[in-house]
């Protein structure tokens, strides 16, 4: 016999999707008129399994109920992120340049298509309707996400190129951006072209230090706080991707008379996920979180501002839950005070291994501990950093299926005028076509 709980449960759903279709048609109008701002946010790597993760790690443990995140609040739909060709599984480059020109391409591609040509990007719009522009990551500033902003590349990994189009690849004269905030100070560095002073000569402030990022007060400005990416969360200024998010919407907000456009990422969501570190990934997930709080409050208070979140693939195959067991321990995960890389460096330079495991990870030195960290730390800094995550997936259950990306849908978050046009289930080339047709 048909339960009567699940036939009234499904037709509350069905007339909750009936009240949000009839909201979504009763603010057309205002979402014709479009947004003046767009804040895009991407968090690389971050599937759903990443916001679920984080919900439990960041749970109150003193409430009845698992509390809802920030996530949870602006949840609106998912997007499929596969590639122009048929791998299924997409690269950074290829789904950035799907988000950023709403053409699919093939993996490694920095804003071209399938026959290397140019594509063009979001941001090139708005720079060319006179929006200030502005990426800011924990990246290289160069890397495959926000240079499918700003650039245009065959191969991702042509970093010095990707760096001299934030220069070269002009619009109208100007500049493509007007401020740019991450790491990759080698790339705008070098022997063969000194990118900084050409930014400086062409009226930038520049900042090479977080101690000196307050010092920038007015655009066009470039920050570059790292040789590369920026050191993880876990290890080293857990807030670095807040502190960036929080200096670009002042900056920005001083030009918000014409509009502005930022796409901030949460790079090394995705290098925690490809080293499967889960205690890396909770701390990048904590950075990015606590920045999209800041550009909610931000939209909350401009109302004429646009909020899109979303990630461009999810990365390592996570899953809670593993060995069988129905369970996963957020408290291990907790613990855990150092990435699994630095740790084992930490360890391996350590006379007290004991010591220096539970001062790290507060989980036992067993027996079976020591000899695993023993037998590793003879074997080098490889075979440690691999017994160190090991151990601590296996004690919280904390599961990986890759190395690499998956092809699973991700998560879709918007907040603010026109949040409405990106429920439901979409391919992430229909994210970008609906902020292009913003900024046309």
């Amino acid at each position: 016999m048909y339960n009567h709980g699940n036939l009234k449960e499904v037709i509350m759903r069905n007339t909750l999707r009936l009240i949000t279709a009839g909201v979504a048609l009763a603010c057309s109008s205002s979402a014709l008129a479009g947004p003046k701002n767009i804040i895009y946010m991407i968090g690389d790597g971050m599937g759903p399994a990443y916001t679920t993760a984080y919900r439990y790690y960041m749970d109150n443990p003193n409430t009845k109920h698992v509390d809802p995140t920030i996530f949870d609040q602006i949840l609106v739909g998912m997007a499929h992120t596969y590639p122009e060709d048929d791998t299924v599984v997409t690269d950074s480059a290829a789904s950035a340049t799907a988000l950023s020109t709403a053409k699919k391409s093939y993996n490694g591609a920095i804003a071209v298509d399938t026959h290397k040509a140019p594509l063009k990007t979001m941001l090139e719009i708005a720079k060319e309707k006179g929006m200030t522009t502005a990426l800011v990551a924990t990246s290289q500033i160069n890397h495959a996400t926000p240079a499918s902003f700003a650039a245009h590349n065959e191969s991702r990994r042509n970093y010095n190129e990707i760096a001299d189009d934030y220069l070269d690849n002009k619009l109208a004269g100007k500049l493509p951006v007007d401020l740019l905030l991450g790491g990759g100070t080698q790339y705008f560095l070098r022997e063969d072209r000194n990118l900084v002073k050409e930014f400086q000569e062409a009226g930038y402030q520049y900042s090479d230090s977080f101690s000196t990022l307050s010092d920038i007060d007015k655009l066009p400005a470039l920050g570059l706080f790292a040789d590369k990416g920026l050191p993880y969360a876990i290890d080293e200024n857990p807030e670095r991707l807040e502190i960036m998010t929080k200096k670009a919407l002042s900056l920005l907000d001083k030009s918000k008379d014409k509009g502005f456009f930022v796409m901030i990422e949460g790079s090394q969501i995705d290098w925690c996920g490809h080293a499967n570190d889960i205690a890396c990934a909770m701390h990048e997930m904590h950075d990015f979180a606590q920045s999209i709080k800041l550009a909610k409050a931000y939209v909350d208070n401009n109302p004429d501002t646009l909020l899109v979140i979303t990630a461009d693939h999810s990365t390592g195959g996570l899953t809670l839950g593993a060995d069988g067991k129905y369970l996963w321990l957020r408290d291990v995960v907790q613990g855990v005070s150092k990435s699994a890389r630095e740790l084992a460096k930490s360890l391996h330079n350590a006379k007290d291994l004991k010591t220096t495991w539970v001062t790290h990870t507060k989980l036992p030195y067993n027996k079976s501990t020591a000899i695993k960290l023993k037998q590793a730390k003879a074997e080098g800094l490889d075979a440690l950093n691999s017994v160190v995550k090991s151990i601590i997936n296996k004690a919280s259950y904390t599961g990986w299926t890759t190395g690499g990306h998956t092809a699973i849908d991700v998560q879709v978050f918007a907040h603010g005028n026109g949040y409405q046009d990106f429920i439901g289930s979409q391919n992430n080339t229909d994210i970008a076509e609906k902020l292009i047709n913003y900024l046309r």
